[in-house]
């Protein structure tokens, strides 16, 4: 059986809703194996969280993934995706 082919990407989240975080979290747990890193900052003075994702997955769990968080009220959420 050949391996699916993986792209690497940046998935980027601004909880305007800061009380959702444990709702994307909760997504994001359910994807650590496609997770090579994650950054996340507060940021007080406006009142919103900025989280930053580094993926190593199919290009169908990307969207799959980023779907599901761009849903949530309260949340944006945006990929960039390599070419290869």
């Amino acid at each position: 059986m050949e391996k699916e082919e993986t792209k690497v990407a940046v998935l980027a989240i601004i909880l305007e809703d800061v009380s959702c975080a444990t709702q994307v979290n909760e997504i994001l747990h359910d994807y650590n194996d496609s997770i090579i890193g994650r950054m996340g900052i507060p940021y007080r003075e406006k009142g919103i969280s900025v989280i930053s994702i580094a993926l190593d997955a199919p290009q169908n769990v990307i969207n799959t993934l980023a779907g599901k968080i761009g849903r949530i009220e309260g949340v944006t959420a945006k990929t960039v995706t390599s070419q290869k």
